[in-house]
């Protein structure tokens, strides 16, 4: 393999002739070798570096600093990047010390070498272009890295907000095709009183819907960044402009509402957006994790379960038992909530862990906040079109269990009093005979009352009535 010769403040080594990275990155490909998880696994994380690299450049050139044979060249390998182009060569574990360094001289190296190459030089021509001095002018890694991971949040955080639209739109449908079939519902596993069973999926798509609100809320924390902050937010070396232009050029590149913190100093140091936003993944994570929950013990089964509804059967679930199918799905999410919770952990002790104008560990929350961000999106999407879709209810089976419960009985509180119905209640339960046998029996109510009361459309929602039919109280049914 034939290799150029590269130096920095350590020394020379050789460096792959054909690759764009240079001996920064070889560096720390050497001293990184932890997670197996190199920056190119995030794509928005590449494609956020090359739009502050491509937007500095614009802004250096515009105010004079940076001519615009070189300037043009930065911004077309940058733009080149943002697409896609080259991001194998983004190879610096996710993981690593120096609050980011690596990553962004990963960045400088590639682009820089990609724009040599479109100026007809060769690679490691630093002398005409350099990383540092031209890729990286007005800029300090202490402003790109947080501003990239910011960049990148935003844009996982929206594609996790469309999947969990995806979501919730399938809870809605099933929501619907649900409405007229009535069940018990359940509070601490025992009968409770009646429901539809779309009611109690209408639930599901609501718990989505409203942290689908809840993260819109909570990106627009990281929409506040610190470019022109440089070092530690002092604004060393960059242009009294610089923060000003540079942000305007990546609202115009990434679509994104950025805007200048209003103090750099602090926004340099400060780790609070990630941490409120990890939090809302947490909270994402968990309701998640009850509503898969419910699902496997709603389908549990099929026999000797509650067995009131059907997941569709993904994969044989046993190599001992024939004919055994899991709610491998709903479990696989489950799994990623835990994750996502251990995850918003690891961010808040590296939130905290920062000193005095700058915080060293946000490689950590990146990698955190990251997986987070896109296991939950492909959970959503698994648990919408290979789970939810599918779904079907068990009618007669949920129709027989409210004719059989005990629960009912509440729905008669107003007409025949509290007392009467724990008498009943107590009854049926010793007895097995059903709340609506018992009560004809001790002529509490006739048929016809009773047909009305019970019927779907009056047990499952508030309704108006003008008092006991018959009995109170006090009274007390005859044996």
């Amino acid at each position: 393999m034939s290799r150029r010769r590269e130096h920095d403040l350590l020394g020379e080594r050789d460096v792959p002739a054909a690759a764009y990275y240079g001996i920064h990155t070889l560096r720390a490909v050497e001293n990184f070798p932890i997670s197996g998880a190199p920056i190119s696994n995030y794509p928005d994380l590449v494609a956020a570096l090359a739009s502050i690299k491509s937007a500095a450049a614009r802004t250096n050139r515009h105010l004079g600093l940076l001519d615009e044979t070189r300037a043009d060249a930065i911004i077309a390998a940058a733009d080149e990047i943002r697409t896609g182009h080259l991001n194998k060569e983004f190879v610096v574990d996710v993981i690593q010390g120096g609050a980011g360094t690596s990553t962004n001289m990963n960045a400088n190296e590639v682009i820089a070498n990609r724009a040599l190459e479109l100026l007809g030089r060769a690679k490691g021509d630093y002398n005409f272009l350099h990383p540092n001095e031209h890729v990286n002018m007005s800029q300090s890694t202490n402003d790109v890295y947080p501003t990239a991971l910011k960049l990148a949040s935003y844009s996982g955080i929206m594609r996790l907000v469309e999947a969990m639209a995806t979501l919730r739109q399938a809870f809605e449908v099933k929501s619907e095709e649900f409405k007229g079939i009535v069940k018990m519902g359940r509070t601490q596993l025992q009968d409770a009183v009646p429901m539809t069973l779309g009611q109690e999926f209408s639930t599901y798509a609501v718990m989505v819907g409203e942290d689908e609100q809840r993260l819109k809320e909570a990106v627009l924390l990281v929409c506040e960044i610190n470019m022109g902050a440089t070092a530690i937010g002092t604004g060393i070396n960059a242009h009294p402009d610089y923060a000003r232009l540079v942000c305007q050029h990546l609202r115009t590149t990434t679509g994104i509402p950025v805007v200048t913190a209003s103090n750099l100093i602090e926004a340099t140091q400060d780790c609070g957006s990630f941490v409120q936003l990890s939090g809302v993944l947490k909270r994402v994570a968990i309701k998640l994790s009850k509503t898969c929950n419910d699902l496997r013990l709603l389908s549990s089964g099929p026999r000797v379960g509650l067995g009131e509804i059907n997941l569709p059967a993904m994969q044989a679930g046993s190599s001992i038992m024939p004919g055994k199918v899991n709610p491998v799905i709903p479990e696989v999410v489950n799994q990623i909530a835990f994750e996502v919770i251990g995850n918003d952990v690891t961010v808040s002790f590296a939130a905290e862990a920062g000193q005095l104008q700058l915080n060293a560990f946000e490689p950590i929350i990146a990698h955190s906040l990251f997986k987070s961000i896109t296991h939950l999106r492909s959970g959503c999407l698994a648990l919408a079109t290979r789970c939810v879709n599918g779904i079907t209810a068990n009618r007669e089976h949920l129709l027989r269990g409210v004719e059989r419960s005990i629960g009912i009985v509440t729905a008669l509180n107003p007409y025949i009093g509290y007392a009467n119905a724990t008498k009943i209640a107590q009854e049926a339960l010793i007895t097995s005979q059903s709340v609506y046998d018992l009560v004809l029996a001790k002529k509490l109510l006739t048929p016809e009352q009773l047909d009305h009361i019970l019927e779907p459309e009056v047990l499952t929602r508030p309704r108006s009535f003008s008092g006991p039919v018959q009995g109170g109280a006090d009274e007390n049914p005859s044996s």
